[in-house]
């Protein structure tokens, strides 16, 4: 036995990155395994499942280093906003619902994007009046940060619940709050890093404002070039008539250029990777061979899976870090208060926007044909959906509060083990509760009672936009039907003209079938 920890010790000296890797990549295998064997239990998700197993595996090896350190590896912030979100933003707009997503974007908008300027001014002067009270002193733009940091939410254990067929609206509202949201959290992240926490006015909220929109609307049109390049690229060439791998391969490194030419220019890889996915199924995805639109789909589903387990097991590991319990100066009964109250304004902060800005959807929707509005109970679901927290919140507060992975002061470490156990609770316990509350809010036998969007006539996609054939009074009286429908029914009048749109001129140019051809 000696013998073979002598062998093990050895192994350890000469290969100091390989070992870790490979117990790591172990590890990995041991989630999915588990993962399948739990696949039929819907309250035990990914996510929690590899909480569990990171925070099994991170005291094992606490025990094996007699309390030293309870990690295989080394977190980075780099690591996680260069190599595995790219791939988990991506997937997301690659396989989202175009349809009811763009049916449902201005209510998606209104939580993901005004949600999180409610939510995070809530969030970082609750922080301030309560990290006062306990000796924790933070500079401005560390509370400032803190409000984005927990205004970032995860739906995964929510989406995993809900049934999408069942629940079209309310499953594509918090899909697609959930990654606007991660979007918004981290550009108004970084625009807060720009501010100069000295000289905080009366202008300070516009200069935010302007920021935001300029990293929101520059970040979108980078990502809606990748994918129309793209798209052009594959319709031109035509690469699967001599190899489907080289269609694929371009498909993967033009997403990951797109999202990498955005971080080198200082806008939101995150919006501009989300919008180069959706594009790039759009149109791109209909330019490569048979073969080659399955592969990307599983290929894109695998990487994101991948990426999403290695996060959630690594805070699993993280809970366990001696290190920084030990440089954290609070005591038990402080820390606990701490935790709680970051939690409670979380829950503050989610309800101040999900109910009014649902009342607020409600009333602008008045005037459409939708069957139903979002009622009372999706309305708890949506906020539910939101309470917990995951990959971008604790990447958001490695950047904020260590080096390379290294807390440098107390105050620090504090930050970090909160937004550690935050992550950890909400996903834990609302994960666990979240089967039992939407079974009761949504019984399967009122789940098809949802919205059912209008649909477009065949006879509205053939009209043209414009016609020379006709009168200049046609066209005019056209203009102005068109214009009645936009003040009546803005979302369904804009996408009708949209769809027109899109067959007229960018599917013949950039591939995918036509509206009338799929019907």
């Amino acid at each position: 036995m000696e013998r073979v920890w002598e062998i093990a010790g050895n192994l350890g000296e000469t290969h100091k990155q390989v070992v870790p890797i490979t117990v790591f990549v172990t590890v990995l295998c041991f989630c999915l395994v588990v993962g399948h064997l739990l696949e039929e239990n819907r309250w035990v998700n990914e996510s929690i499942t590899a909480l569990i197993i990171g925070c099994v595996t991170g005291t094992i090896i606490l025990l094996i280093s007699k309390g030293k350190s309870s990690h295989i590896l080394r977190f980075d912030e780099e690591l996680f906003f260069i190599y595995l979100l790219p791939p988990i933003i991506f997937n997301a707009g690659f396989q989202v619902k175009k349809k009811q997503f763009f049916h449902n974007f201005f209510t998606i908008m209104l939580f993901g994007v005004i949600g999180v300027f409610i939510s995070s001014p809530i969030i970082a002067t609750g922080c301030w009046l309560l990290f006062g009270k306990f000796g924790i002193n933070l500079s401005p733009r560390d509370y400032l940060a803190l409000g984005a940091i927990f205004s970032s939410t995860d739906t995964v254990c929510t989406l995993q619940v809900l049934h999408q067929d069942e629940t079209p609206l309310l499953y594509s509202l918090v899909f697609g709050e959930g990654v606007v949201n991660d979007a918004t959290t981290v550009v108004l992240f970084n625009a807060v890093q720009k501010l100069d926490v000295n000289r905080i006015d009366g202008w300070t909220a516009v200069k935010v404002l302007v920021d935001f929109l300029y990293l929101f609307s520059t970040s979108t049109a980078l990502g809606v070039a990748a994918g129309l390049v793209t798209a052009f690229v594959l319709k031109g060439l035509y690469f699967g008539r001599h190899s489907s791998v080289r269609e694929i391969a371009l498909m993967v490194l033009m997403a990951y250029l797109s999202y990498m030419l955005a971080e080198l220019f200082e806008l939101s890889g995150i919006l501009t990777v989300f919008f180069a996915g959706i594009f790039m199924s759009h149109y791109a995805w209909h330019n490569v061979t048979d073969s080659s639109r399955i592969t990307t789909k599983h290929v894109f589903a695998m990487m994101s899976f991948i990426a999403e387990t290695f996060i959630f097991l690594y805070v699993g590991m993280d809970a366990l870090d001696i290190e920084k319990w030990k440089m954290s100066k609070l005591s038990g009964w402080d820390s606990i208060g701490v935790y709680s109250g970051i939690m409670l304004l979380i829950l503050l902060g989610r309800a101040a926007f999900v109910f009014p800005l649902s009342a607020l959807s409600n009333c602008l929707n008045t005037s459409t044909r939708r069957s139903s509005s979002i009622t009372l109970n999706h309305q708890i679901v949506i906020w539910w959906a939101g309470l917990m927290r995951g990959a971008v919140s604790i990447a958001l507060a490695f950047k904020q509060f260590t080096h390379y992975g290294v807390p440098l002061d107390p105050v620090n470490a504090t930050m970090v083990t909160a937004t550690v156990i935050v992550v950890i609770f909400s996903t834990l316990v609302f994960g666990f509760l979240t089967k039992p509350l939407i079974s009761y809010l949504l019984p399967h036998s009122n789940a098809s009672n949802l919205e059912r969007e209008p649909t477009i006539s065949k006879e509205a996609l053939q009209l043209p936009l414009l016609s020379f054939e006709e009168s200049a009074a046609t066209n005019l009286l056209r203009a102005k039907d068109g214009f009645s429908m936009l003040m009546e029914r803005p979302v369904y009048t804009i996408h009708s003209f949209w769809r027109r749109f899109d067959d007229a001129y960018m599917r013949p140019t950039f591939g995918g079938p036509r509206s009338n051809e799929l019907s």
